[in-house]
């Protein structure tokens, strides 16, 4: 990845396993040039939002120019107030490389010590730790300055899975800690960076967890004997509706001409082509929006070329709320209609297999106590799709008295892709009983949940097939990513 170049989602993903490239030149002289316009914004006598005057209902207090450099101190002490347990490391590394990504737009007006110091951190792998409450998605105050302690050596990081005093890991590294001069601390705290972060992590997750599905559905289709031909090229493209076309050309790649021969199927698997393909369409504009925030230049006040400091609403990003929300309800679709599924492949008048797929029947329960467990993992991600982007209370004597409360968007987002996948694994697991009940040829992915899962012959305890058969979908997509064939 270069610094000043625009990145994609998978770009920010595949760095965050490695180094960033050395600085550009054009970029190291794009800061100065910027700092330009700080200092002379610092000596002068007209407000600049966060430079000379307070923040939020203090905007009307000035400081005098003497105290700025300390005003950026305190301005990040006094708004590290974000509480809970710690964030994952990786999403602390996220938000040091969203930070450098910003600051090499040259707008934010950091100073070029504490850049360097920044680069200096990221080569290092150093994960600053930030606790997961806190921030209402307008600029992302409260945790990123936890994570601007920690960057300045008075918080926490992240050692080998374990927390360790910032202090401390500067110290191994021999890294020395800049003074901070005017706009450093906004440029630290005034931003999207988390709000960046979260959501890399959240889409990267969602779409792992949508590829894992759409895995488990094949084999679904295969075990309960479906039609394929739903997913001919003349019905899908009746009706433009969006990814419906290329999720149907995609299964029936996937099916290899096998159709089952009743008329019409269940919904769950009647529909799979425009729910998987509205997923989809959901998830890539999400994406793409994103990759916008990520590209953009969201500090508060943002440097204008060699004109003045502007204030900016560029720290608040709607739009991506609202694009994650929309991800959150198009999976719970996706969620839905794979349970579905699973209850229509042990259903004897629909499937033509064995009541609940056992080999026995009788009084084997076979899979059908899977079917709860479904369900309530159903319910879980159902919980998760509900809005959060509409909820924030204001705060700062109704100075900021709207917010769209992205980060806990993004967040929601991760979480729901928990139960998601483990339902992908329930899926998995029914389906290759069907399989295997129907007699179905064997296919790579049958073969490995073969590997590790054996066929129901008596009842037994299968809560831990199901997980087993989430993380072979996993492996089977990581696989197909690395041969781009999925």
């Amino acid at each position: 990845m270069q610094l000043g170049a625009r990145v994609t989602l998978a770009a920010f993903m595949h760095s965050l396993q490695g180094q960033a490239s050395e600085v550009p030149a054009q970029i190291r002289e794009r800061l100065i040039k910027a700092r330009e316009v700080v200092d002379t914004a610092a000596a002068g006598e007209a407000p600049v939002y966060g430079l000379n005057t307070g923040l939020g209902a203090n905007l009307g207090h000035r400081i005098d120019p003497a105290d700025i450099p300390a005003f950026q101190r305190q301005l990040i002490e006094g708004r590290a107030v974000a509480v809970g347990p710690m964030l994952p490391a990786q999403i602390g590394r996220a938000m040091l490389l969203a930070r450098l990504i910003g600051v090499a737009q040259g707008h934010s007006g950091m100073s070029v010590p504490l850049f360097d110091h920044l680069c200096a951190l990221w080569r290092e792998g150093i994960a600053p730790a930030v606790p997961m409450h806190g921030s209402i998605g307008a600029a992302d105050l409260t945790q990123n300055a936890c994570w601007a302690l920690a960057v300045l050596g008075q918080g926490q990081h992240w050692q080998a899975g374990s927390l360790q005093e910032s202090a401390d890991a500067f110290e191994a590294c021999g890294i020395t800690v800049p003074d901070l001069q005017a706009k450093d601390g906004m440029a630290l705290i005034n931003h999207s960076g988390l709000t960046v972060a979260l959501g890399a992590s959240a889409l990267n997750d969602a779409r792992m967890a949508l590829q894992m599905a759409q895995q488990a559905a094949v084999l679904s289709c295969q075990g309960f004997g479906a039609n394929a031909q739903i997913f001919s090229p003349r019905v899908n493209e009746l009706r433009t509706s969006p990814g419906q076309s290329d999720m149907a050309a995609w299964f029936a790649r996937a099916l290899k001409g096998d159709s089952g021969v009743r008329v019409q199927d269940a919904l769950s698997f009647r529909t799979i082509a425009p729910v998987f393909g509205a997923a989809w369409d959901a998830l890539g504009r999400a994406i793409a929006i994103w990759e916008d925030e990520l590209n953009g230049a969201s500090d508060n006040p943002a440097v204008m070329g060699a004109q003045a400091m502007c204030s900016t609403s560029n720290f608040l990003a709607p739009a991506l709320a609202l694009a994650l929300e929309q991800v959150s309800l198009a999976m719970a679709m996706v969620a839905q209609s794979a349970v579905m599924r699973v209850q229509r492949m042990m259903d004897p008048k629909l499937s033509g297999l064995p009541r609940y797929l056992s080999p026995r029947g009788g009084a084997s329960a076979g899979f059908v106590p899977l079917q709860k467990t479904a369900a309530a993992l159903l319910g879980t991600v159902r919980r998760h799709a509900m809005p959060v982007a509409l909820d924030a209370a204001p705060v700062s004597d109704g100075v900021e008295d709207m917010a769209p409360m992205t980060p806990q968007v993004a967040l929601k987002l991760s979480e729901q892709m928990q139960p998601f996948q483990l339902i992908c694994g329930i899926e998995a697991v029914v389906a290759a009983q069907a399989r295997d009940l129907r007699g179905v040829t064997a296919t790579p992915l049958h073969h490995a949940l073969r590997a590790r899962i054996a066929p129901l012959d008596e009842d037994r305890a299968l809560g831990q097939d199901a997980q087993i058969a989430m993380a072979v979908l996993r492996d089977a997509v990581t696989h197909a990513q690395k041969a781009d064939t999925l």
